[in-house]
């Protein structure tokens, strides 16, 4: 069902983030001069918004979008990706087993790299062989991917990505209770959750012809402008990547059509969109560095200055313009009417809609799988002259058992013991199979018991 927004421009006439610095006036627009993309902002203006925002206070360009017309449709918004740090240090018995487990990783039979996996919390992580020189430990699984140090004095105990496909089913605040949960499992926390990237996103409708404009109707304090196309189809522009703030608006409808986030396609329809109409997102990514000049550091500030971060990076840090020759005064140049309607978002709203089907797997379509099996069963039947697809099925599928039976009696293995050795490795990778044996299990459960009781006898 189609969710009606109603704001009133007084409810959000100040979306500034809440630095340590003395409050700034903001400015608004007007809900008329938005709704028509008639706002300019002459030199003086953009002169006093530089100012405010070095002093670490944000201005506000945010109104209500409850004229959304065929024009602009509002789809979702919200935090897409976010990259959180830890400092704590590992408990030694946790370290020791992460070792092993990535040496299992590395290990060249399939039945052993299977057993790469840690069961946490509800969670059945993928070991990865490899790591880096600061966290030599990685588990992943399709909720978050955690780097682990071996030693936490200068760096943190925990460096951990969470997925965009999991922030689409569960607020932030709730994932990191949970991720901190997970954590504490592993090790002790010293201190609260920073943030080392955020990135912000909104989904919309919109008939616009977004290669209309050039590179010059951006106004940026971003180096980089570019364009992109695939098959000589336009897709989107990117604003500075690379630097500490960068922007994508890109075709998301394409875009899924790749990354296979079909989960996102039931959100859109709740709020209105129909199969024929166009999506596209624009993105922004923050660093930490762009976040610890305005004194946002923990995740508790960084949520809760969600608008003035937006604004930000929407009316300060970028602006697309209707640029006009007859003026070489480019910030005086009118805003564009389809970024008046981006740039006056409202995060204060409880808009979007969560994904229920959310599960911590990584999975590939069944396309994919059945388009490979599809491929082969035809370059069987090819190689063989064979047409008739009855024929060409059953002639595979022995073959297929022969093939088994063959590789399996190289390696020791029944033909069945040698398809369930690579069905494991799969199952680890895809996070839906836990390959511990009855021993393991075991241990982990007498482990967890004594850790539960260390902690209960500390008043944990």
């Amino acid at each position: 069902m189609k969710k009606e927004i109603n704001v009133s421009p007084e409810s959000v006439a100040s979306n500034k983030i809440e630095a340590a610095e003395p409050t700034q006036k903001t400015t608004s627009f007007s809900e008329e001069d938005r709704c028509e993309g008639e706002v300019e902002r002459d030199l003086t203006d953009a002169l006093h918004q530089s100012e405010l925002s070095l002093q670490g206070t944000l201005p506000s360009n945010t109104v209500p979008y409850n004229c959304n017309s065929e024009y602009f449709k509002l789809l979702r918004f919200g935090v897409d990706s976010l990259y959180l740090s830890y400092q704590g240090e590992l408990f030694p018995e946790v370290k020791e087993r992460l070792t092993k487990l990535k040496q299992l990783a590395q290990h060249p039979e399939a039945d052993q790299q299977a057993q790469a996996q840690y069961a946490i919390a509800g969670h059945i992580f993928e070991v990865k062989d490899k790591g880096s020189s600061i966290f030599p430990y990685v588990m992943e699984d399709g909720a978050f991917r955690i780097s682990l140090s071996r030693t936490s004095k200068k760096t943190p105990m925990a460096y951990v990505k969470l997925s965009s496909r999991y922030l689409c089913s569960i607020l932030p605040v709730e994932a990191e209770k949970h991720l901190r949960e997970i954590l504490r499992e592993l090790g002790t926390l010293d201190s609260s959750t920073h943030v080392s990237r955020i990135d912000l996103c909104a989904d919309f409708v919109s008939h616009e012809n977004m290669e209309s404009w050039g590179r010059e109707a951006w106004i940026t304090r971003g180096k980089k402008i570019d364009a992109h196309a695939v098959n000589e189809k336009f897709t989107g522009w990117s604003i500075g990547l690379g630097g500490k703030i960068s922007c994508r608006l890109y075709n998301k409808l394409l875009e899924i059509h790749t990354s296979g986030r079909t989960d996102l396609v039931p959100l859109w329809k709740e709020t209105g969109w129909q199969e024929d109409e166009p999506v596209w997102r624009v993105e922004f990514q923050l660093m930490r560095d762009v976040l610890a000049e305005h004194g946002l550091i923990s995740l508790d500030s960084v949520l809760a200055n969600l608008n003035g971060l937006w604004s930000y990076a929407s009316t300060e840090w970028l602006r697309l313009t209707l640029p006009n020759p007859d003026d070489q005064t480019r910030s005086r140049w009118p805003i564009h009417p389809l970024w008046g309607y981006i740039s006056s978002i409202d995060w204060e709203t409880d808009f979007n809609t969560l994904s229920r089907s959310f599960k911590a797997t990584r999975l590939p379509e069944d396309k994919r799988i059945l388009s490979l099996g599809v491929s082969s069963l035809a370059s069987f039947m090819a190689k063989y002259g064979i047409t008739d697809f009855d024929e060409g099925l059953d002639r595979f599928l022995l073959a297929l058992h022969q093939y088994l039976c063959d590789r399996g009696e190289f390696d020791g293995l029944s033909g069945e013991a040698c398809l369930l050795e690579k069905v494991r490795l799969r199952g680890k990778e895809y996070n839906t199979i836990s390959n511990l044996n009855e021993a393991d299990q075991k241990r982990l459960e007498i482990e967890k018991a004594a850790k539960d009781y260390r902690k209960a006898s500390e008043g944990e």
